[in-house]
C-alpha cells in the first residue's frame, strides 16, 4: 500500500474509534437509557410539571414549595422549570418532551392522565433524566413517589360523614361524587370511602366525575336530586371541595331547607370559608410541605446521582413499575372546629385569608384568631 494511502487509513481509524469511546462516555453520563446519572457537580436544573390550575393549592402551595426546597437543598442557581398543564394530558405530554429538550437533570410530575404520560415518562429515562410522581402515582419507569395516604384520605371522609349523619344515616340515601377514572387516587379514595360506608348507608346515586370539575359535579348533583328526590338526600361524599362547591350550589338552587352534610379534601380557601358558614361539612387537609419537601429532596438526589435508600423508607408498585422507593404523608380532617390550629401553618392559608371582612362573625364564632 501506499505510504501515504497507509498513514491515512491508520488516521481514519484512530479517528473512529475515537469517536465510538467518545459516544460510549455521552452514553455513559446520560444514563444509557436507565434513568440514573452518575454524580453531578455544580447547580442543576429540575422540570416541575404539575397538573392543573382549578385547585388552588397547586399555584398557592405545591409549586412554590417545592422550587424553594430544591434550592435550599441544591443551592440558590438551581433552576427550576414550571409549566401546569391545565387539565390537558396532550399538553402535559409537550411540556415533558420540552424539558427533554432542555436537558433538565431530573423531572417532578403530577400526571394529568397516570397511564397516558407512561409513553413520556420512558422518553426521559431513555434521556437518562430520572422522573419523581407527585401526588399521582404515574405509570412508566418512574424512579421515585411522593403523595398522601390516598386510601386513607377515603377512609377519613366516609367516617367524618358517618358521624355527622349519626342517625340519619338510615332515614335516607347518600349520594357519593368521586373522582377522575384517569387519575389513579380517585381509585383509592374511593376505595377507602367505600370501605366505611358500605353497610351503614345506602348508597343511592354514584358517579365517577370527569376532570375533577365543580361543573361536572354540579350536574351530576341535579341528576342525582331529579332521579333520588330532595326529601331522600341525607348526605353527600365529595373527593374534593372543588366539587363539592358544584354540589352546595346544586343543593341550594333546588331548595334544600337545610344542606345535608358535604365532604371535600384538598382544604381550599373557598372550602374553608364555606366550613366555617355551615355549607360544607368537612375537608381533608393533606400537609403540602412535607409531600412538597419528599418530591424536591428524592428529585435532587437522583439529579445528583444519589441513591434514594437514606431518604425514601418504603417502596409502592405501579401498574408498570414494581418497588418504587416512595415517602407517603398523613392527611388529617378539618372540620369547622380544626381550623384554628392550621391557621398561618406554612401550607395553610393565613387569617386575612381566611377571615375577611364576609367571614369575620364565623371566624369569631368558631374560635379562629
Amino acid at each position: 500500500m501506499n505510504t501515504h494511502l497507509r498513514r491515512a487509513a491508520v488516521t481514519v481509524a484512530a479517528v473512529s474509534m475515537a469517536a465510538g469511546l467518545a459516544a460510549c462516555g455521552s452514553a455513559k453520563e446520560s444514563g444509557n437509557g436507565s434513568g440514573e446519572k452518575k454524580d453531578k457537580k455544580g447547580p442543576l436544573t429540575i422540570g416541575l410539571l404539575l397538573p392543573e390550575n382549578q385547585t388552588a393549592r397547586y399555584e398557592r402551595f405545591d409549586h412554590p414549595l417545592i422550587e424553594k426546597k430544591i434550592k435550599e437543598l441544591a443551592g440558590p442557581d438551581t433552576k427550576v422549570l414550571y409549566e401546569n398543564a391545565k387539565q390537558d394530558a396532550s399538553v402535559q405530554q409537550q411540556q415533558v418532551d420540552t424539558m427533554i429538550t432542555k436537558k433538565v437533570d431530573a423531572l417532578i410530575v403530577d400526571a394529568v392522565d397516570a397511564k397516558s404520560i407512561a409513553v413520556s415518562v420512558k422518553k426521559a429515562n431513555e434521556k437518562g433524566i430520572p422522573v419523581v410522581a407527585y401526588d399521582r402515582l404515574a405509570e412508566g419507569p418512574i424512579k421515585a413517589y411522593t403523595s398522601v395516604d390516598n386510601e386513607r384520605v377515603g377512609k377519613i371522609q366516609g367516617e367524618s360523614l358517618l358521624k355527622e349523619l349519626g342517625d340519619d344515616a338510615d332515614k335516607g340515601e347518600i349520594v357519593m361524587m368521586n373522582g377522575s377514572v384517569t387519575d389513579p387516587n380517585a381509585k383509592m379514595y374511593k376505595d377507602g370511602a367505600h370501605s366505611v360506608l358500605d353497610g351503614k348507608v345506602k348508597v343511592g346515586k354514584e358517579y365517577d366525575t370527569k376532570e375533577w370539575k365543580p361543573e361536572n359535579a354540579n350536574e351530576n348533583m341535579k341528576g342525582a336530586i331529579s332521579s333520588l328526590g330532595k326529601d331522600k338526600i341525607v348526605g353527600v361524599y365529595s373527593a374534593n371541595d372543588g366539587m363539592a362547591g358544584g354540589i352546595i350550589t346544586a343543593l341550594k338552587s333546588a331548595g334544600f331547607d337545610k344542606l345535608p352534610p358535604v365532604t371535600g379534601q384538598d382544604a381550599e380557601l373557598s372550602a374553608i370559608q364555606r366550613i366555617l358558614s355551615d355549607e360544607q361539612f368537612m375537608s381533608v387537609y393533606k400537609p403540602y410541605k412535607p409531600e412538597a419537601d419528599a418530591a424536591a429532596e428524592m428529585a435532587v438526589a437522583l439529579a445528583q446521582g444519589k441513591k434514594l435508600d437514606s431518604i425514601a423508607k418504603s417502596t409502592v408498585d405501579s401498574g408498570t413499575e414494581k418497588k418504587i422507593p416512595s415517602i407517603i404523608v398523613t392527611p388529617f380532617a378539618l372540620t369547622k372546629g380544626d381550623i384554628g390550629k392550621y391557621v398561618g401553618k406554612e401550607g395553610f392559608f393565613n387569617l386575612n385569608e381566611i377571615c375577611t371582612a364576609k367571614y369575620k362573625a364565623q371566624c369569631d364564632s368558631a374560635g379562629v384568631k
